[in-house]
């Protein structure tokens, strides 16, 4: 499906992307849109000589011969080629974030963790030093596994851009409205709202409403896509109609800019005299996008029993293992409760997948208390989790008439690989000692008496 914009008004060279973006909707078209008329040529995609006087280039997120449904790229008609917006490069130190493997010999990461909302700093953090890592999984350098990380920010990016070579991010805001200048355009985020960033794609962040925190999610593996929903049909879950992807937009800005790239785990930054941020058209299906949770359709028992949380998976990131996620994102929203004689919230278990939640607001069903708004907990592969005392006693003697779970919004990352824990998640950040303690004072309830029919 091709989806062409309207044509947008240029940004100047005194300007900046601070208009209002706009967007294009649906998950994995094929775009096109431009931001001059005529920028975008027709029928082809490197002529001789492009509109404008710009430069055809071609930003690949596949192998050139990945399957047609799979492979994603992007043409953009840009000011300069990127070649331009790179020069030498020097290693620099972002110490606190980090990529797999991050092993530490004196963290334990076996274990049922959970963490108070990270407090914000003095500081002035931008999106790259404020990225906090609290796990890391897999390999950045074979392309598997992920990393999740609190962003605590506080400044705007001033004439300084990223981008990350190892990855995709997906971004969960919890508090804060922040602005992600892209090179294929603008999206404004804000909390209930996720955006996918893809790896190579270079960006500017700038707070619109600070302080800003939220959770990052580092794919090195396959890019999320959306889950199949085989028997469910056609329709609910995220409906790709609801993913929005900005028009083009550009700069045309003579600055002496700061470039720092993320590769193979270490940060390196390079100096050049412009904006990068210079795309005037593009086409493809390669581009940043940006969904609200609140379109979200949830499915769910209507008689009994409680289905698998996959049920709730918004997007997933595929493995090697067929139904095997390299990352799931599965999201646990408003919904309504009707499942008869069912003990209703998530039950006990274990299994292979490590579980790292967040809690964008409100209170999550199976833990009431101490998983607050801003909070995480990490239950890791073949751990035993479940309700709290107080959740399953309520459950267990609550009337099972139908019950609106409302004013709820939490989420997690699964993996299929075994999360560790960095410094800063095991000795900085505010973990709850006690976590462990709230299955203590569950009671044995057996009577081997045999019951009477």
């Amino acid at each position: 499906m091709t989806i062409r914009s309207l044509p947008q008004g240029m940004i100047s060279s005194s300007e900046t992307m601070g208009t209002a973006p706009g967007y294009m909707p649906g998950f994995g078209n094929d775009f096109e849109t431009e931001a001059l008329p005529g920028a975008l040529p027709q029928g082809q995609n490197s002529p001789q000589k492009c509109a404008y006087g710009l430069y055809a280039e071609q930003l690949s997120g596949t192998a050139f011969t990945a399957p047609r449904g799979k492979n994603e790229r992007t043409w953009c008609y840009r000011i300069r080629p990127s070649v331009k917006h790179v020069a030498r490069f020097s290693k620099i130190d972002v110490p606190m974030w980090k990529s797999a493997p991050h092993v530490l010999p004196d963290v334990i990461s076996l274990g049922q963790y959970r963490w108070d909302p990270v407090p914000h700093s003095d500081q002035p953090l931008t999106w790259v030093t404020g990225m906090h890592t609290v796990t890391t999984a897999g390999d950045v350098n074979t392309q598997v596994g992920m990393a999740s990380h609190i962003y605590l920010v506080t400044a705007s990016m001033q004439d300084e851009y990223f981008y990350s070579a190892d990855s995709e991010l997906l971004v969960v805001p919890q508090e804060g409205r922040l602005r992600f200048a892209t090179e294929l355009g603008v999206i404004d985020l804000e909390p209930k709202e996720i955006a996918i960033l893809p790896r190579g794609l270079v960006y500017r962040v700038e707070v619109l409403e600070g302080p800003a925190r939220g959770f990052v999610c580092e794919n090195y593996g396959q890019k999320f896509d959306l889950p199949n929903r085989g028997p469910i049909g056609a329709n609910c879950l995220a409906n790709p109609r609801d993913f929005k992807t900005p028009v083009a937009a550009f700069e045309d800005r003579a600055a002496r800019s700061r470039v720092i790239i993320k590769w193979c785990g270490q940060f390196h930054e390079t100096f050049i005299d412009h904006s990068p941020l210079d795309v005037v058209a593009w086409h493809g299906n390669y581009a940043p996008v940006k969904y609200d949770l609140r379109t979200y359709s949830p499915v769910g028992a209507i008689l009994f029993d409680h289905p698998d949380p996959s049920i709730f998976t918004v997007l997933t990131a595929p493995s090697g293992v067929e139904g095997t996620a390299n990352i799931d994102f599965v999201l646990f929203r408003e919904r309504w409760m009707v499942a008869e004689h069912s003990f209703r919230p998530p039950w006990y278990h274990k299994n292979i997948m490590s579980e790292l939640m967040g809690n964008i607001y409100g209170v999550y069903d199976a833990k009431p208390k101490g998983f607050v708004p801003g909070g995480m907990s990490l239950h890791n592969m073949m751990l035993p989790h479940g309700p709290d005392r107080n959740a399953f006693e309520g459950a267990s003697n609550a009337e099972l008439k139908p019950e609106k779970l409302d004013q709820t919004m939490s989420f997690m990352f699964e993996t299929r690989f075994p999360q560790h824990l960095t410094e800063f998640a095991a000795n900085i950040a505010p973990l709850q000692d006690d976590y462990v303690d709230c299955w203590a004072d569950l009671e044995k309830k057996f009577d081997g008496t045999p019951s009477v029919k």
